[in-house]
């Protein structure tokens, strides 16, 4: 790892560390005010697909948090700069809240796939269509291949399974562009000014987030929100810089010791 340089930016997980679903973790809002008083640069970057950054966007704002569109790099916007530059046709396997980022992409007579979280599409007669595109030669673009996520009823499967039958089927190797790809966390911080090693990353996911942080010379702060599940850091080496409670207690020893 290159030689650490002054903070410079702050990267953070939205699901599962902010929020989960319709509710903040708690004092989340305060915080975020605590570290934009900072002088970091604050951007948010996250897995979600299964619903538009508009809709995103919208329940953050419902939930009282300070955060502008500009400021959060997503998975989707990841998939759909990666499908422009290929100039595929994609059949999209993604939740239909979603589609709305995809919009203007053409997905008639599609020659390639792309898999994010789609709960209602995730069936045998999809998954087939799928896997005879792929057989003809079709590339498997994954939005992203976590294991499970949390919701408010507990964890459920990620869109990585669904994502791994595929490739184990086909014999084929998908292209991730979400967490933990070094490429989506260089993309998150194209624009601020910063390198790798002038950042840190939040978030619950010890792999996508903190290990794909990490992998790409930032610092990462595991929080025990969200996915969380006890061990966690046990399961990356290097293990995360720092595990804590939750995001306010991030941004607490970002404050104290990081600036």
């Amino acid at each position: 790892m290159a030689a650490r340089r002054a903070l410079k930016a702050v990267l953070v997980d939205l699901s599962g560390t902010l929020h989960i679903e319709d509710a903040a973790v708690p004092g989340a809002q305060e915080a975020l005010k605590r570290l934009r008083a900072a002088p970091v640069v604050v951007r948010f970057v996250t897995n979600t697909t299964k619903e538009s950054k508009q809709d995103l966007l919208e329940r953050l704002k419902k939930l009282e948090f300070d955060i502008s569109e500009d400021e959060i790099f997503t998975s989707l916007t990841a998939a759909r700069n990666l499908v422009e530059q290929k100039q595929v046709r994609p059949m999209l396997l993604v939740d239909d809240r979603a589609l709305p980022d995809f919009t203007g992409v053409q997905t008639d007579t599609p020659n390639a796939v792309v898999v994010g979280l789609a709960p209602e599409h995730f069936h045998y007669q999809l998954l087939n269509q799928a896997f005879r595109l792929l057989l003809d030669g079709a590339p498997l673009i994954a939005v992203h291949k976590a294991r499970y996520f949390k919701r408010k009823d507990g964890l459920a499967l990620g869109p990585g399974p669904f994502v791994t039958a595929l490739e184990y089927a086909t014999d084929t190797t998908a292209i991730v562009v979400g967490k933990p790809e070094k490429t989506f966390f260089l993309e998150a911080l194209r624009g601020t000014g910063c390198a790798p090693e002038e950042a840190v990353m939040i978030g619950d996911d010890c792999r996508d987030d903190v290990g794909g942080a990490q992998n790409t010379g930032m610092l990462g702060i595991l929080v025990k929100t969200g996915k969380y599940r006890a061990a966690d850091e046990d399961k990356i080496n290097p293990p995360p810089y720092l595990t804590c409670e939750s995001f306010p207690h991030a941004v607490d020893h970002i404050l104290q010791h990081l600036l």
